[in-house]
This record gives structure tokens, sequence and C-alpha cells, in this order.
């Protein structure tokens, strides 16, 4: 299976999860993802603070970057468990905008192929472009942006074993539970538990600060739901 067929079987999983490709831009105004992380970094912050009316500062620059992470692990994520393989997630491979309303959208100009085995790594090393600027301009610290991280793979796991074959959905808990396991990229992020046929449990070890958002109220993950 090429890498075409498997983002359109991933397209099929959800609108959060489909991903335009190919020569030509799907509209207006996609710039390399490397952009957002550079020079663009604070006017995105900037807008996701107006959106959420939390200002632009601290928990927009959270809430920001959790939007990104959870978009990367969802097609990272979703194309590894679909076919084995997956797109190369860099920086300057991925492509982005913001539309006037809806959240972040993704395209891939050359959706090079990669092993799922790629998978933390190509996801880990984009995200950890974007985390020295997040922690230097707006003070979000390292462990809420790693449990950022780790929220976004459970949540992209959980909408995909409910919609993609058994056989599919094993692989995705298989790839994400080695990524938050004992001695695995995300270890100490968070209580991870799956079992087939009843679901995934995860409680983070810390706050993405969605809670300081106007009526945002305690994320089903939270820490401080178990305080």
């Amino acid at each position: 299976m090429d890498m075409d067929d498997v983002l359109r079987r991933l397209a099929a999983v959800g609108p959060f999860f489909a991903v335009p490709y190919g020569g030509e831009p799907p509209g207006p105004g996609f710039r390399p993802l490397a952009e957002l992380y550079g020079e663009r970094l604070g006017a995105y912050v900037a807008e996701v603070g107006r959106r959420t009316r939390s200002g632009p500062g601290r928990v927009a620059a959270s809430t920001a970057q959790f939007g990104i992470a959870s978009r990367l692990w969802s097609l990272g994520l979703g194309c590894a468990a679909l076919s084995g393989r997956l797109p190369d997630l860099a920086p300057d491979r991925v492509w982005w905008r913001l539309p006037d309303a809806g959240s972040l959208e993704l395209w891939l100009p050359e959706p090079a192929d990669l092993p799922a085995a790629a998978l933390g790594k190509t996801v880990l090393g984009s995200l950890a472009q974007l985390e020295a600027p997040l922690r230097e301009r707006y003070a979000v610290s390292a462990k809420v942006l790693r449990g950022n991280a780790a929220s976004g793979l459970v949540g992209a796991l959980r909408v995909l074993l409910d919609r993609v074959p058994a056989e599919a959905g094993q692989a995705a808990a298989e790839l994400a539970g080695a990524l938050l396991a004992d001695g695995g990229p995300l270890a100490g992020t968070g209580s991870f538990v799956h079992e087939p046929g009843l679901g995934v449990a995860f409680v983070r070890r810390s706050c993405c600060l969605y809670y300081r958002v106007p009526g945002g109220g305690l994320c089903g993950d939270c820490v401080l739901r178990t305080r």
C-alpha cells in the first residue's frame, strides 16, 4: 500500500485525521510548519488566545502546542496503525494554515514514506523544535509540554480504537503504549492502561492549563481530577 492509499484510508476515520497531499495546496495561506515554530509563533499564539479568550500568554501557548501535537499524532499514529508506514512529519515537510474558523489545517506536499518505528522520532522531533521557543517566550514548562504530547497521543488512540478495524486498533495501542512505557520517550507523563475490548485509561501527571480558559473546565485525563 503506497502513502496515497494510506492517507485516503486515514481520511475516512474523520475530518481531524484527513490531510490533503500532493503538489498543489488545497487553498491559499499554507506555509511550512517550521515558520510557525519560528517567526509566526507569536501571531499564532495570540490568535489562539483571542479565540479562547485566554489572552496571548502561557495558557494560549500551551493550548496551541496541544493542538499541533494532536494533529501530528493523529496523522502519524493513524497511518502507522493502518499500514505500518507513516509520512515524514518534520517541520519542513508539513505545511499548515489556520482558517478563519476551525482548527489548524495541515498539508503534505511530498508525503515521504517512513516505517512505523519512526513514529516517536518524527512527531516528538517536530515538537522538540517547538518546545524551546514556548519555554523561552511563554514560560510553559517542559513537564506541561510533554504531558500535552502524551495526552494528544492518547486522544488520537481513543478515536482510532473506536473507528478502525480491531487489528489496526491493536497496532495503534501497541505503538502508543511503547512510547508511554518506562524507558519510552514519554515515560513519566502519565499512567496508561489499555485493555483490548475495553478501551484506554490515562491520567496525566501535569495540567495543560485549559481550566484557565473561560468556561474551559478540567480535561478528562487531568491530574487535578485526582487531587
